[in-house]
């Protein structure tokens, strides 16, 4: 199978994936649940890639696959967790008050499949470095990116962490998170999950071709900064929390840097 034919494959997997999904939202009435298996479907196309390689590499195979798990999983769980008992998401929700007689097919097309196409360009770096045959060994740009992956899912899991604990103390009610990882960049989460998909692409970089795949990232790393990550949180943020402004002033917004001294 040609890596064409392995890519077209993957879109279909994706996309029936997404469309299982879709229909269990109808029966929920919740087309959250969309970010939930959101980084499982990136083992569901990474697993697919896998399948459908004839002779690629079996130790970067398993490399890719073992940190592809490792993070869906932990993502997944974490959304799972903290959407609990929250209803669906707002903008979701006013799409179906708005158009209750024609959601089922808009949201179809404008979450489910939209994410659906998104999922599969972003995982272009995993079908080069799972379906290539050289390097036939594991090479530094393996191990480097391995590395890269290990700081961005550290920034993404303990901001996750540090932030789920700042919010269950009833004391921190209507405060602004700035401990921890959170004092050196207001968004720890969206900065690890970039990093980490840099690392994808850096092990697909030592693989033939593989540098094409600098898409990935770069969408990844715009849709956490200007779409659904850091631009979006932060309206909110504005709105809802007074002494957020002071936060944004002493506080980088990405990557992380020692605080501003305030005067």
């Amino acid at each position: 199978m040609s890596v064409y034919e392995a890519a077209a494959a993957g879109l279909a997997v994706v996309m029936g994936y997404m469309l299982v999904l879709w229909v269990v939202s109808l029966l929920l009435r919740n087309a959250s649940i969309v970010d939930i298996f959101w980084g499982p479907g990136f083992i569901a196309a990474a697993g697919a890639y896998s399948a459908l390689s004839d002779d690629g590499n079996d130790g970067r195979q398993l490399l890719v696959l073992a940190l592809v798990v490792v993070w869906g999983v932990r993502l997944g769980a974490h959304i799972l967790v903290r959407n609990a008992g929250e209803g669906e998401d707002p903008r979701y929700a006013r799409w179906r008050q708005q158009s209750p007689a024609t959601f089922w097919w808009r949201s179809l097309f404008q979450v489910f499949v939209l994410q659906a196409v998104i999922l599969w360009v972003v995982s272009a770096p995993l079908l080069a470095a799972v379906y290539n045959a050289e390097p036939d060994s594991l090479i530094v740009t393996d191990f480097l990116g391995a590395a890269v992956w290990g700081v961005g899912f550290f920034f993404e899991a303990v901001g996750d962490w540090q932030l789920a604990r700042f919010k269950a103390d009833p004391a921190n009610e209507g405060k602004v998170m700035d401990r921890g990882l959170w004092r050196y960049t207001r968004h720890p989460n969206y900065f690890g999950d970039a990093t980490l998909w840099w690392g994808f692409y850096i092990i697909a970089v030592g693989t033939t071709d593989g540098w094409l795949t600098v898409f990935s990232p770069v969408i990844m790393t715009f849709l956490l900064l200007r779409v659904s990550g850091v631009a979006l949180l932060e309206r909110g943020m504005k709105r809802r929390r007074p002494e957020y402004q002071a936060y944004i002033e002493r506080t980088s917004a990405f990557i992380p840097w020692p605080p501003k001294k305030q005067r």
